[in-house]
């Protein structure tokens, strides 16, 4: 039948961009369907079902050390993932002035973080006008697609690298594939708050998350 081929192509374009329909999970287990994620990208997730602690809204967990981000519906079913460019400099704190420094355009290498920890994301639009995810708006923290200029050829070729420490190249942001923005970012975390999980690159896991 038509409509079984047009399923399969449709399922075939899915999958080359990351995206999953999961299936229903029994309570407080996310979804992390065929994606081999970090032991600490499970444990968070897991975390985060059995607490409860997104509050029943949409989550995300970006795991720095691998360079990829997972974005979960409120039930913790696993909506898509990708690989993401991350901040150029190792370090999970935001400097202060950073905010001002990055609008200004001059943001000093050292200054080149993405902050670790759980933040409650909103919608909103650049100084471009540009639709981004505010993870933290004071110190102009967000989720955004790739842009288009003379460094994209070389952004999309660290995205498809199989090595994550290609994936440092951003002032700080969490910088997603434009297909991966606009069907699964832009849906699920553009439209109203999310909470955001940015796991730690210089400490353990457990010191951010999942104390008692």
């Amino acid at each position: 039948m038509a409509w079984m081929g047009n399923a399969v192509a449709a399922a075939g374009l899915w999958a080359a961009l990351g995206l999953t329909h999961a299936l229903a999970q029994p309570a407080g287990m996310p979804d992390f369907a065929t994606h081999e994620a970090s032991e600490d990208a499970r444990f968070v997730a897991q975390w985060v079902m059995q607490s409860a602690d997104h509050r029943g809204l949409p989550f995300a967990v970006v795991d720095k050390k691998g360079a990829q981000v997972y974005v979960f519906d409120a039930e913790g079913r696993l909506t898509g993932a990708t690989p993401a460019l991350l901040g150029q400099a190792v370090g999970d704190e935001s400097a202060p002035d950073v905010g001002a420094h990055t609008q200004a355009g001059e943001v000093p290498m050292h200054e080149r973080t993405t902050p670790a920890g759980r933040f409650i994301s909103r919608p909103g639009q650049n100084l471009s006008g540009e639709h981004v995810v505010w993870v933290d708006y004071a110190s102009a923290f967000a989720i955004h697609r790739l842009r288009p200029g003379a460094s994209l050829r070389s952004r999309e070729a660290r995205l498809a690298s199989a090595s994550a420490n290609d994936n440092r190249a951003s002032l700080g942001c969490v910088v997603v594939p434009s297909a991966f923005y606009e069907q699964v970012v832009q849906p699920l975390l553009g439209r109203n708050r999310a909470v955001i999980y940015v796991l730690p690159e210089t400490r353990p896991v457990r010191d951010v998350f999942g104390a008692a």
